[in-house]
């Protein structure tokens, strides 16, 4: 219920679901104290926040990563950084939605330097699970894992660091690792990295538009027209096709029919 008022956009009701719950002797658990973190966000309500937040403290409600991101969250919402640092510190474990919700709130609340301190910690720490995978476990990293650290140095804009690693990797990289790094140099206008990152991925898969897409996007961006129109002749060529995405209309009479964006 109180989910279902979240979703709905009455974040007020949500809470009250919450107090209803606690009259009558029921003991939220771990999703149902996020739902609330997450409706004192929406409210910016700081006092109702800390009551809740208190809550569980009180109830002593497992610990859970989902749990503690809603709170720094709502803390970061409200404009208590130092909420929000309080938490992120105590917790055993970052997840990356952790890390993240940290720089955003930082980057809200009018705190750039720390939002960039921390964007460049979480990169360090992300080279340091990723080396002990090798040193410390024995462990050999597997694509999802250069592709999750490609990703990571791409958006920091250290796309020569990202190309370099993709290089030295022990197997050949597929293609959805030279794609991150392609979209990488799209966000911070690498072209020429980028059509190197464009040729790997095409020449692994021919057929897959995304980095046909990826690279069309990136030139346009550029206003290079004459190589956006020749990379369209080239995927008919080739019989490559994009992908059409599609919504949905509600009719009043007709029920719901697909249409293009």
């Amino acid at each position: 219920m109180a989910a279902g008022w979240l979703v709905h956009g009455k974040p007020e009701k949500a809470l009250e679901v919450v107090a209803e719950m606690r009259m009558l002797g029921v003991n939220p658990n771990k999703f149902t104290l996020a739902t609330a973190f997450n409706a004192c966000a929406n409210l910016a309500s700081l006092e109702e926040g800390k009551k809740v937040h208190g809550l569980r403290i009180k109830l002593g409600v497992e610990i859970d990563v989902c749990v503690d991101n809603s709170l720094i969250d709502m803390y970061a919402k409200c404009g208590s950084m130092d909420g929000a640092w309080g938490v992120f510190k105590v917790m055993d474990d970052h997840s990356v939605v952790s890390w993240t919700t940290m720089i955003m709130g930082c980057a809200q609340n009018g705190q750039a330097r720390e939002a960039v301190k921390i964007f460049d910690e979480m990169i360090a720490k992300a080279w340091k699970y990723f080396s002990s995978m090798t040193i410390d476990h024995g462990i050999s990293p597997g694509e999802d894992h250069y592709v999750y650290m490609v990703h990571l140095l791409g958006q920091a804009g250290h796309i020569k660091e990202a190309e370099e690693l993709i290089l030295s990797m022990p197997f050949q990289p597929g293609a959805s690792v030279w794609q991150t790094l392609l979209n990488a140099c799209q966000v911070h206008g690498d072209i020429e990295t980028g059509k190197r990152a464009a040729e790997r991925a095409i020449n692994l898969d021919r057929k897959d538009p995304s980095s046909y897409v990826l690279l069309s996007n990136m030139l346009a961006g550029f206003n290079s027209w004459d190589d956006v129109r020749k990379l369209r002749e080239l995927m008919e060529t080739r019989d490559v096709k994009k992908v059409p995405g599609s919504s949905w209309i509600k009719l009043e009479k007709d029920g719901s029919v697909p249409v293009a964006p």
